[in-house]
C-alpha cells in the first residue's frame, strides 16, 4: 500500500494487519532510509494506547505552578470521561479567562496529508470555539522570514520562487558560495509529502557542468563530498562579518556593480560609509574580517575577486539566522549578491535554504491543491513562536516585534498537537519552569515523547500510517494517495475523531465536520482539487487515483512577482514590493523602530556567545545543534534508523581530534556536555570534518532528563537543547539564537544512567 511521509513515499507491506516493512518505491533516486525505520516504531511500547490524565491534576491538586508536571504518574480513563474532561476545560478556562487564554499550540510538522494536518484540525476546531492565541514564524526561519519582506518585499516565503533553481544552474553559474553550506542530508524531506528526491541528482548536474562551490561553514560535510567543494572554516556565528570583509574589498576596489546597485537599490551610500569605516572608525576590510571569522585576509580578497569576475550565485542557509543577530547575514547575503554583479541574470545572483528540503531550487512552486479549510480566529493576539517560556513565565509583559508593541497574554490552558515544544525550543530547563505554570495542557500523541510526559491530558492518535489522507509537497509536482496501511493501535484515534468529539460537547459539531466523514473529507479536498485545476491538470478521478496512488500536477508556470530578474531590466516597470520598488539596502522602516540590535542596514553585531567572547575562557567550545541526518526534527527518534546512529543509547557528538585529545576523550566514549544551562551526555565520535574550538550535536533527540522538573538536571540521552539559550535574535524578529551557544565536553566518568526517552510513564487504571 502506498504510503506518503515529508522524507518521501514508500510501499507498506502488511500481513494479517501487522506492518512488516517499508519499502522504497522503486522510481525515487535517493529513497531517505527514514522510512524503513518507522516499522520499529509502529507498536513500540512507548506508543500511546489510551486516554490518560496526569495523577496530580486528577486529584484536584494545585495545577498552577504544580512541579510535578513531567515526573507525575498518569491514570487511563475512558474516552467518554477524556472528552469530558477536555471539554468542561476549555468551557471554564473562556468563561473565567477569555479566549485569549486559550493556547494553540501545534507548531512542528505533525505529518504529511492535507487533511489530517493536526495544526489545521486543531486550528479550525479552537477558532470556531471563540478564538484562540496563536504563534507567528518558525523556529527554522523566524529571522529571515521578518527581515526579508523589508529587504526584497513580498510573502516572507516569496523568495523560493525568485531565486535561480538548480538546474538554470548548472546551465548559467560558474560559482557557487554557500555559506552555511548546503547540507544534502536536509533534503531528504519536504513538508505535505515527497514522492521522488530530486535534490542530489540535481547538485550533480551542477557539478558535472564545471559549477565550482565554496563551502563557507564550520562543518566540511555541510556539502556533499561528490561537488569537491573548497571548505572556508568560519568561526560560527560570524558569516556577516566574512561577507562584510567581502565587501568592503569589492568597493575599494571597484569591482561592484555600480549600475545595479543605482537603479535597483537604495542606500547603498549610507551602507558604504559604514563598510569604509566614516560611521564607527573600523573599515570592515579583509583584514578585520580575517581577525573575526578566522578565513584569511588574503582568501577573502580572493573570493571578492572570484565573485564579481565569474557568474556566481550567493547562497544562505537558515541555520545562519538562527543566531545572535541573525537578521544579519540575511540581509547581508542579499547585499553581497547585488553588489557582485550576478543579481538578477539566470542562474545567478542569491537564494537562501538550498538543499533545507527537496522542494528548494526543485521546482519555483506547484498549482493550488485544496487542504482542510481554515477558520477565521476571533482572537487577534499572538506571540513569536519562540517566546513561548517567556510568555508562560511573563504575563503582561511587553516586548518588540517588526516595529510593534506586543502585550505577551496569560495563557491558561495550553493545547498542543502535532508538534514537541521540547524538542524545537531551547534552554529545556527554562522551558520547564515555564511550562509548570499554566492551569492545563492538552497533548494529543502517538507516542510517550517529552511532550507527552509533561502534558495534563493526553489523547492518543493515529499515526499517518493508520488514517486516509493525501499528500502534496511544497512544490513538489505530485499528490499521492495514503490510504490506511492499518487500524489505529489501541483506542488511538485521528485528530479530527477527537475534534468531532470535542465539537459535538461544545455545541458546533457540524460547523467543523460539515457533516462530512473523514474519507468523504479527503475525496471532496481531492475533487476540489480537480475542479479548480481544471481540464488541463487532467486529473484522474478520485477512485483511480485512490487505486493508482499517484498523480502530476501540471507544471507551475508562474505569475511569480518579484522577480529579480525583471527589475535588472526594467525597475520601474517591474518594481519590487517594498516601500521603494527596489532593493532595501537600507531600509528607512527599520530604522524607524530604532532598535539597538538591528540598525537601518547589515552591520556587525558582536554576539552574545562566540569563540572571541568573555564566556569562551570558561566554555571554550561552539556547539552547531543542527538537524539530524537520521530522523526529521524529533520524529521517529524511536524509528530503526534513528536509533542504529546512536552510541551506546545516546545521541552522537562530533569533535574535532585535536579537541578530543586534550581532554582525553577517544570515539565511542560517552562525554559529559555542559554550561551553565544544563548538561547531557553523548556518543562521542571524532572527525576533522568539524574545525577545531567546535563541536556537532543534532537536534532532535527525546529529552531524558534524571529528575524531570528539576532545573539543570542531567540529560541522559543527548538534547542539546538543554544547553542553547532561549534568547531572542533581536528585537526586530523575536527568533530563536540556538546557534549561540558555549560549552565543554569532558569524559563521563560516572556509572552510565539507563536512557528511559522512550520508556512510558507509570501508568494506572
Amino acid at each position: 500500500m502506498s504510503v506518503a511521509t515529508h522524507w518521501g513515499s514508500y510501499i507498506a507491506v502488511v500481513d494479517s494487519g501487522r506492518l512488516v516493512r517499508i519499502e522504497p518505491k522503486g522510481d525515487d533516486p535517493a529513497p531517505s532510509p527514514i522510512g524503513p525505520g518507522m516499522v520499529t516504531a509502529a507498536d513500540d511500547s512507548a506508543r500511546v494506547l489510551r486516554p490518560a490524565v496526569r495523577k496530580g491534576w486528577l486529584n484536584g491538586l494545585p495545577r498552577a505552578h504544580d512541579t510535578a508536571r513531567g515526573a507525575d504518574a498518569f491514570v487511563e480513563v475512558s474516552w467518554d470521561d477524556a472528552i469530558t474532561l477536555v471539554s468542561d476545560e476549555l468551557r471554564r478556562v473562556r468563561s473565567q479567562h477569555g479566549d485569549t487564554a486559550v493556547f494553540g499550540g501545534s507548531y512542528g510538522w505533525a505529518s504529511a496529508g492535507g487533511f489530517h494536518n493536526a495544526q489545521g484540525q486543531l486550528h479550525r476546531f479552537l477558532a470556531l470555539g471563540g478564538g484562540y492565541t496563536d504563534s507567528r514564524n518558525t523556529y527554522s526561519t523566524a529571522a529571515l522570514e521578518v527581515v526579508l519582506p523589508h529587504v526584497i518585499g513580498g510573502h516572507p516565503w516569496s523568495y523560493q520562487s525568485r531565486m535561480p533553481m538548480w538546474d538554470e544552474i548548472a546551465e548559467n553559474c560558474e560559482l557557487v558560495v554557500a555559506f552555511g553550506g548546503l547540507a544534502l542530508k536536509n533534503s531528504q524531506i519536504n513538508p505535505g509529502g515527497l514522492a521522488r528526491h530530486q535534490t542530489q541528482n540535481l547538485q550533480r548536474r551542477c557539478r558535472e557542468a564545471g559549477v565550482r562551490f565554496v563551502n563557507v561553514s564550520p562543518i566540511r560535510s555541510d556539502v556533499a563530498g561528490f561537488l569537491d567543494a573548497e571548505w572556508l572554516p568560519v568561526i560560527p556565528n560570524t558569516d556577516t562579518a566574512a561577507m562584510l570583509g567581502i565587501a568592503h574589498t569589492m568597493l575599494v576596489n571597484g569591482w561592484h556593480d555600480e549600475d545595479f546597485l543605482r537603479r535597483c537599490s537604495v542606500g547603498f551610500d549610507r551602507f558604504a560609509s559604514y563598510l569604509v569605516g566614516e560611521l564607527d572608525g573600523v573599515p570592515k576590510d579583509a583584514a578585520w574580517a580575517a581577525r573575526i571569522t578566522g578565513i584569511s585576509r588574503d582568501v577573502i580578497t580572493d573570493l571578492a575577486r572570484r565573485l564579481t569576475t565569474q557568474r556566481s550565485l550567493i547562497m544562505v542557509n537558515y541555520a545562519v539566522q538562527r543566531a545572535d543577530h541573525g537578521e544579519q547575514p540575511i540581509w547581508m547575503s542579499v547585499v553581497l549578491a547585488a553588489m557582485a554583479g550576478s543579481m538578477g541574470r539566470p542562474g545567478r545572483g542569491w537564494g537562501a535554504g538550498y538543499a533545507t528540503m527537496d522542494a528548494t531550487g526543485v521546482a519555483k512552486g506547484r498549482p493550488f491543491v485544496a487542504t482542510i479549510p481554515e477558520v477565521s480566529n476571533p482572537v487577534p493576539d499572538f506571540i513569536p513562536v519562540a517566546r513561548i517560556a517567556d510568555t508562560l513565565l511573563h504575563p503582561g509583559r511587553t516586548i518588540d516585534y517588526d516595529g510593534r508593541r506586543l502585550t505577551l497574554p496569560e495563557l491558561r490552558l495550553i493545547y498542543w498537537c502535532g508538534g514537541n515544544p521540547f524538542h524545537h525550543h531551547q534552554d529545556l530547563h527554562r522551558l520547564t519552569r515555564a511550562w509548570q505554570t499554566p492551569d492545563t495542557v492538552v497533548v494529543h500523541e502517538a507516542w510517550w515523547n517529552t511532550t507527552a510526559k509533561f502534558a495534563d491530558i493526553v489523547l492518543p492518535v493515529a499515526t499517518s500510517l493508520e488514517r486516509d489522507d493525501f499528500a502534496a509537497g511544497f512544490s513538489d509536482p505530485h499528490l499521492v494517495a495514503m490510504p490506511k496501511v492499518r487500524e489505529p493501535a489501541g483506542e488511538s484515534r485521528t485528530d479530527h475523531h477527537i475534534f468531532t468529539a470535542l465539537a459535538s460537547r461544545l455545541g458546533y459539531e457540524q460547523e467543523f465536520t460539515e457533516s462530512r466523514s473523514e474519507i468523504e473529507w479527503v475525496r471532496h479536498l481531492y475533487e476540489q482539487t480537480r475542479t479548480t485545476l481544471g481540464d488541463d491538470a487532467a486529473l484522474p478521478s478520485f477512485d483511480d487515483f485512490w487505486r493508482s496512488s499517484t498523480a502530476e500536477l501540471p507544471a507551475s508556470t508562474g505569475p511569480f512577482s518579484g522577480s529579480f530578474e525583471a527589475l535588472r531590466s526594467d525597475p520601474q516597470r517591474f518594481p519590487l514590493p517594498t516601500p521603494s520598488g527596489r532593493i532595501e539596502i537600507f531600509s528607512e522602516e527599520i530604522d524607524s523602530f530604532g532598535y539597538d540590535d538591528c540598525a537601518g542596514h547589515p552591520m556587525w553585531f558582536e554576539p552574545v556567545e562566540w569563540l572571541h567572547g568573555d564566556a569562551a575562557d570558561r566554555f571554550p567550545l561552539h556547539l552547531i545543534s543542527n538537524q539530524p541526518a537520521s530522523r526529521l526534527h524529533s520524529q521517529y527518534d524511536n524509528g530503526g534508523h534513528s536509533l542504529g546512529s546512536k552510541i551506546r543509547g545516546r545521541e552522537p557528538v562530533t569533535i574535532n581530534p585535536w579537541d578530543a585529545a586534550s581532554r582525553g576523550i577517544e570515539s565511542g566514549m560517552i562525554v559529559r556536555v555542559y554550561n551553565d544551562r544544563g548538561s547531557c551526555l553523548a556518543g562521542a565520535v571524532l572527525s576533522d570534518d568539524v574545525m577545531p574550538g567546535v563541536i556537532q550535536l543534532s537536534t532532535g533527540a527525546w529529552w531524558d532528563p534524571v529528575q524531570p522538573g528539576l532545573s539543570g538536571t542531567l540529560d541522559r540521552h543527548g538534547n542539546p537543547n538543554v544547553l542553547t539559550a532561549d534568547r531572542p535574535c533581536s528585537r526586530l524578529s523575536q527568533g530563536p539564537s540556538a546557534l549561540s551557544a558555549l560549552v565543554d565536553v569532558e569524559v563521563y566518568g560516572d556509572p552510565l544512567p539507563d536512557v528511559l526517552a522512550f520508556t512510558p510513564p507509570h501508568l494506572e487504571r
